[in-house]
């Protein structure tokens, strides 16, 4: 509205505004030699006095130069004299055309000679009355029509003429295509700002009984957005020129009666246009309107909600109320239009549903049928626009009855899980078939994602608030987390919006142990997590490489530390332990890192007077280190694997055999790794960080653990190189001096001190033991039995 008093073309600017600007026309620029040549052959024709192919040619040339053309005054006269010249026989498809160089002229004119408009009118209207109409002729000379009436020059009694042939040809039966709507919409925009009360009126009727009229355009979203604008348009100027009556019989003629002949997304839409034009005046007319308006929307969302109509009518007609609420403003709240717009969401603008059952269609029928839809919705208007239906959506939420929110919640979460259980599904079909309909697939999905984000944290702003029971508290948190999870693998960036809402039921799930013994029984069991499937290519594809499956699970093992607190012993034995075990064995470092971090937090939670929580941790320890350390190095994380052993050695009681048997399993470990030490420059990284990880152990570990941790240490320490002996009895040597434990240093010094001294005598006389084999043997040996008996000291 901004930029309109520099507005041509009300076609164009209908178009623009609204989105749908044609990308198929064929006008191409032309040279300023071109038009001069092909008006000079139209002249001829008069001087020829025959009309040839190659004057239609030259018609056609002008045509194609499009907006960029400019006619003037004697331009203006050659049309007229060729369409007034009796002895010319003109061919039926060069009228349109010429109508289109008098409409041009009429609208890039800025100051059109009188004459010239009331001889191009008469000629009009002589044309009309003694040429048959085709659709095309009909098209340009409403858009004619209508650009003559709108000139203020326009004598009262022509504008008359123009007028009732306007509303006579469009009463008239005609086969409209829909390419055709803008240049028609236009040309009733024009009359409609021009006209009197009574032409008013009829063209009105027109205008919103055009779709339910036998042979008119299809019902499509993009002329509904047209008539949004062409509304807006027409009222905003209706204001500036004072004329309220003609508001006034907008008001009683669309907006507050009913009318079967009217499409019901045009007057939605042209309801929304009212909305838009009382946004940007002050006139008292226009906002008596905006109550009006908002009274039709509501009406038509309650006949939706209320019964089933036509499904691809209803469709259109929800994808349109969403753009009218999205395009209007702030506007009036009511909860049918909250369940169109949750209705919308769910089926027109992440239509997954349709999608996904047309692409499975593909497998058993072998046809191609409707998945190129999934292209074609991605440049559609309405999912462009799905970021600002979602904010008028979370804002029709915010002030709806509770009844309605609860219903519209429970549609949502369970779109979630819809959405996950199909996406996995088709995934599986197409992977390494077809990567660019699952790249376009997961682009809506992803748009979905944030509208389900920004939605639920809507619902946390209403409902985790100190005035709702803590039950329904609880059980939306719950319910919010099994969402998210179904959806993580769509997650792309960090969303402030996300963390806020994460945060919100995160922690008023931790707090009770009822919801998060829910949240944790929602995960996936461990059978299917586990079950093969096969894709339609004969491949196999296992829990490891579902990658939807397994950002859920990591959703999951993300979430449940920090409620582990709440989860009881036997619900974490059942549910969580084969599933954090089965995770520890992924290839995906981040999914194993999870899994020892919710390890850890199991470990260190709970009181020690809980023997069955007790019970549970030292049973879980031997088989955390078995699958620690058959997946290490590789698949096992050691950061990861660290912190479990750090974790079970400060929290399992003191002397707990499941610590014993974690020493035992950390020296096995290393000692095969070390076997594969040769020297310094080629020392194992691995058994390095095993190495250090039991030095750690000696200040970890209780009183009772100490002596046969240090006896295994100092075993597995005197089969290493010199070299490797050196490094580890230096790293002892700091580590023991900067201890400030008075219990267990005084042991730890008198054991460094033996174990430097017999790697120190392993140094001498190795050089003469060592190249003989059996020599070797025996001379371990002896070290063993001299550290035996350092020990039993001990």
């Amino acid at each position: 509205m901004a930029k309109q008093a520099q507005t041509f073309f009300l076609e164009e600017w209908i178009q623009t505004n609204s989105g749908t600007a044609a990308i198929n026309k064929t006008t191409t620029p032309q040279s300023a030699r071109a038009i001069i040549q092909a008006w000079a052959h139209l002249r001829d024709s008069l001087t020829q006095k025959s009309f040839t192919q190659q004057h239609y040619q030259s018609l056609q040339t002008l045509i194609n130069s499009g907006i960029s053309l400019y006619v003037a005054d004697p331009q203006v006269k050659l049309v007229i004299s060729i369409l007034s010249a009796s002895h010319l026989s003109l061919p039926s498809e060069s009228y349109p055309l010429f109508l289109r160089l008098l409409y041009i002229w009429v609208r890039k004119s800025s100051k059109p000679s009188l004459t010239l408009v009331h001889s191009s009118i008469d000629v009009v209207l002589h044309l009309f009355s003694s040429q048959p109409v085709t659709v095309k002729f009909f098209t340009e000379g409403i858009l004619l029509l209508g650009a003559f009436t709108f000139l203020p020059s326009t004598s009262h009694e022509k504008r008359t003429h123009c007028l009732d042939l306007f509303c006579k040809l469009l009463e008239q039966d005609y086969n409209l295509f829909d390419d055709l709507v803008p240049n028609v919409l236009a040309g009733m925009g024009y009359a409609l700002s021009s006209c009197g009360a009574i032409h008013f009126t009829r063209i009105l009727d027109s205008l919103f009984g055009m779709w339910n009229k036998q042979g008119g355009p299809s019902v499509s979203v993009s002329h509904g957005l047209m008539v949004l604008h062409l509304v807006e348009w027409v009222l905003y100027n209706c204001s500036q020129s004072q004329s309220f009556e003609k508001i006034a019989t907008f008001a009683r003629q669309i907006l507050e009666a009913s009318n079967a002949r009217y499409a019901p997304f045009s007057v939605v839409m042209g309801a929304a246009g009212a909305l838009r034009a009382s946004n940007r005046s002050v006139s008292t007319g226009l906002m008596e309107l905006r109550s009006s308006a908002e009274k039709r929307i509501e009406i038509i969302a309650n006949d939706i909600v209320s019964k089933n109509v036509n499904e691809a009518k209803d469709g259109v007609l929800l994808q349109c109320i969403s753009l009218a609420l999205a395009r209007s403003g702030d506007v009036f709240s009511s909860d049918s239009l909250l369940l169109c717009l949750a209705s919308a969401l769910l089926t027109e603008i992440f239509p997954f549903t349709r999608f996904y059952s047309k692409i499975l269609e593909v497998r058993v029928n072998f046809s191609t049928t409707g998945i190129h839809e999934v292209n074609e919705h991605l440049q559609s208007i309405i999912f462009k626009e799905a970021g600002m239906i979602t904010n008028v959506f979370c804002k029709q939420y915010a002030r709806a009855s509770e009844g309605t929110k609860t219903e519209v919640e429970n549609l949502i979460w369970d779109f979630c899980q819809d959405v996950y259980m199909s996406h996995r599904q088709v995934v599986l079909m197409l992977r390494g078939k077809n990567e660019d309909l699952i790249q376009d697939l997961e682009e809506i999905t992803l748009r979905a994602f944030y509208m389900v984000v920004f939605f639920a944290l809507a619902v946390t702003k209403q409902k985790l608030v100190p005035n709702v029971p803590r039950e329904i508290q609880m059980d939306i948190s719950v319910k919010i987390l099994i969402s998210f999870s179904c959806l993580e693998y769509f997650r792309r960036m960090r969303l402030s919006e996300y963390m806020d809402t994460i945060r919100a039921v995160a922690g008023s799930v931790q707090e009770d142990q009822i919801a998060c013994v829910s949240f944790v029984e929602s995960i996936p069991s461990y059978g299917d997590l586990t079950k093969v499937h096969v894709s339609s290519n004969k491949m196999e594809f296992t829990w490891s490489k579902d990658e939807m499956q397994t950002s859920r699970i990591l959703f999951y093992l993300r979430v449940i530390p920090t409620c582990a607190e709440c989860i009881p012993a036997s619900v974490f034995r059942k549910t969580v332990a084969p599933i954090l075990f089965l995770y520890m064995g992924h290839p995906n470092e981040k999914v194993t890192r999870a899994s020892h971090s919710t390890f850890v937090a199991f470990i260190s939670s709970g009181k020690d007077v809980d023997s069955e929580r007790v019970l549970l941790k030292e049973q879980l320890v031997y088989y955390y280190m078995q699958r620690s350390l058959e997946g290490y190095p590789g698949v096992t994380p050691f950061e990861g694997m660290a912190s479990g052993v750090a974790a079970l050695v400060r929290y399992l009681p003191a002397g707990s055999p499941s610590i014993f048997y974690c020493v035992h399993s950390l020296v096995e470990k290393a000692s095969s790794l070390c076997n594969e030490w040769k020297d310094l420059d080629d020392e194992p990284e691995p058994c390095k960080k095993l190495l250090d990880l039991l030095l750690r152990l000696l200040s970890l570990v209780d009183i009772q653990v100490l002596p046969s941790l240090m006896k295994l240490l100092a075993q597995l320490v005197v089969q290493l190189p010199e070299d490797g002996q050196n490094m580890v009895l230096n790293d002892l040597y700091a580590q023991v001096s900067d201890s400030d434990d008075v219990t267990r240093k005084p042991a730890l010094v008198s054991w460094v001190q033996s174990l430097s001294y017999l790697s120190s005598q392993a140094t001498i006389n190795g050089a003469t033991k060592r190249p003989e084999s059996s020599g070797a043997k025996s001379w371990n040996k002896g070290r063993l039995l001299g550290l035996n008996r350092i020990f039993a000291r001990l």
